[in-house]
């Protein structure tokens, strides 16, 4: 009974951790905005252009609404999942060691770059400690405002998959709300508010439309290159380093563009569109390079 009391407690712990990222400013203007622009984008700007009763208003705004769901279920992904935590027990190997961070020291043994001070913990290769969660996160990618949470091994690929959704999203409301603007036939009362409401929504849409459309390019170069932002930021280190002393530079854990994907997206690529598929994973703590695996 005892037990089973303690892991009721834990379960209802954790639970409630995640219901609180969701209270944080960031996270609830992003919901705000994720709502209002699918409200305006179907119920406004669709109903306007063609029209929800005729079989191509309908269409557009079933895949509006397809690709708003596949947001939202990214969003709460990469919100609620944990990024990845070192266990407690973890001890490195001297296998581990002999791949380090910097390209200057690969073929070198020291743990003394892999370690925490603040967490007292070794650190397993890729991951890094993290200032605002005030712990260290496995293959640790940047910590994000917008969904309170850390970028991780755990989460990353709904982090993508949400920017890709979300890229997509923004450019087919584009669409929707330019026809809308430029349609000819508008002699309609109350036409020149709608028309404001056009320009100030394209405007804010646009302006998203070019973040989330780089955001996403330069995300899918880190993910064929099997490589975080933190790890980009050290290689070009390394690479100056490595020029210097007449030497060459490789990201040690660049596979090859397709066993990058899958070490991400997964083997079934009838799953690499679904953020929750995430099965294929491991622990986080080991990873393959291209010079074996350690």
């Amino acid at each position: 009974m005892k037990t089973l009391k303690n892991f009721t407690c834990c379960n209802l712990k954790n639970k409630n951790m995640k219901t609180l990222k969701f209270h944080s400013l960031p996270v609830s203007a992003v919901i705000l905005y994720m709502g209002f622009a699918y409200y305006s984008t179907i119920f406004i700007f669709i109903q306007d252009w063609l029209s929800l009763k005729s079989s191509a208003g309908l269409f557009n705004a079933l895949v509006f609404s397809c690709l708003a769901f596949m947001c939202v279920v990214s969003f709460v992904s990469c919100v609620v999942t944990d990024p990845g935590h070192i266990p407690a027990h973890f001890v490195p190997e001297i296998e581990d060691g002999c791949v380090s961070e910097l390209g200057s020291k690969r073929n070198s043994v020291n743990l003394n770059l892999r370690y925490c001070d603040k967490c007292s913990l070794h650190k397993p290769p890729r991951a890094h400690h993290c200032r605002v969660c005030k712990r260290c996160v496995l293959r640790m990618d940047h910590h994000c405002l917008w969904i309170n949470n850390c970028v991780g091994f755990s989460n990353y690929k709904p982090f993508v998959l949400l920017i890709f959704y979300a890229a997509i999203s923004c450019i087919y409301s584009m669409v929707v709300i330019t026809s809308v603007a430029l349609q000819k036939d508008r002699e309609v009362i109350g036409w020149s508010y709608l028309k404001i409401f056009c320009i100030t929504c394209g405007s804010i849409t646009a302006v998203f439309c070019i973040t989330l459309a780089s955001l996403l390019v330069w995300h899918l170069y880190l993910l064929t290159h099997n490589m975080t932002t933190i790890e980009y930021h050290e290689g070009v280190r390394a690479k100056w380093l490595a020029r210097k002393s007449g030497q060459s530079y490789h990201h040690p854990f660049d596979l090859g563009v397709y066993k990058n994907l899958i070490m991400i997206l997964g083997p079934n690529k009838l799953k690499w569109l679904w953020p929750t598929a995430v099965g294929h994973l491991r622990d986080g703590i080991s990873f393959p390079t291209s010079r074996g695996t350690p």
